[in-house]
């Protein structure tokens, strides 16, 4: 009786993913930068794998890219931004280091060494360029989730001049990630709130956010801003409110990753 419950139980999931698939057509672009020559960090590549994984079988076509140099991640991001064209759900999802400069997010590639704010804007993948070019695009739905925001590690280093001298320069760039509003038709979410920095846990395959994330996002009937409200409340438990999640939302209809088994979301 408990195999034919758990064949049951996958056939009926097999039944929602295929409604989905037939209603929406569904984008995702996953990536997880570890391998840092500065600063690595343990669970991005995990974490990127595992959500990877989880929204194909939700019926995603998935495009993941893991410890991307500056020119890969930029080639990801444009193949992303062309491909979204001909889907109506587009989800990107970015988990390794990040960096607020002047008020603008950027995520850093794995072999970034950056000496100033300067080769961060140049040498980074700004959000806003992203956020940009999905806005332009009409109809549909966009989900960015950024488990990015942890500590930055190129917060005051030290600044080189023409001379290779090393000295100490006052930083404008800020932990965590800033606030920014999302363009209509999109959800951000971030793994902590603005300004505040995320763990990377080191006895655990993934980060606190995308554990929970990745517990979320199969739930039938489950909407979008309930998913990540969840999490929300989950990892600031999880945490003692040392990590609590934060979205900006824009979108005017319901979304789930999963539909209930009347192929219904949010009833």
């Amino acid at each position: 009786m408990p195999r034919l419950c758990g064949i049951l139980l996958a056939l009926a999931t097999m039944i929602w993913v295929g409604q989905a698939q037939a209603q929406e057509r569904r984008l995702a672009l996953v990536i997880g930068n570890s391998a840092y020559r500065t600063e690595p960090l343990k669970n991005p590549a995990n974490d990127a794998r595992a959500v990877a994984a989880s929204l194909r079988k939700l019926g995603f076509r998935v495009i993941h890219h893991e410890d991307t140099s500056f020119r890969d991640l930029i080639s990801a991001l444009q193949e992303f931004s062309i491909q979204a064209r001909l889907h109506d759900v587009r989800v990107f999802y970015y988990a390794g280091h990040g960096a607020q400069v002047r008020g603008r997010n950027f995520l850093l590639p794995v072999d970034a060494d950056l000496q100033s704010e300067e080769e961060v804007q140049r040498k980074s993948a700004d959000v806003a360029d992203l956020l940009e070019r999905l806005s332009e695009l009409r109809g549909g739905m966009n989900v960015l989730i950024l488990d990015a925001c942890r500590n930055n590690p190129f917060l005051n280093q030290p600044a080189v001049d023409a001379a290779g001298r090393r000295f100490r320069t006052r930083s404008l760039a800020k932990p965590g990630l800033a606030k920014v509003d999302a363009p209509n038709g999109t959800l951000i979410a971030y793994s902590t709130a603005p300004g505040a920095v995320s763990l990377d846990t080191s006895n655990e395959p993934h980060s606190v956010f995308t554990k929970h994330l990745l517990s979320g996002l199969p739930v039938p009937g489950q909407t979008v801003e309930t998913l990540f409200k969840r999490v929300r409340i989950a990892v600031a438990r999880e945490t003692q409110q040392l990590q609590v999640p934060w979205e900006a939302s824009s979108l005017m209809g319901d979304f789930c990753f999963a539909s209930d088994p009347q192929g219904r979301c949010g009833q």
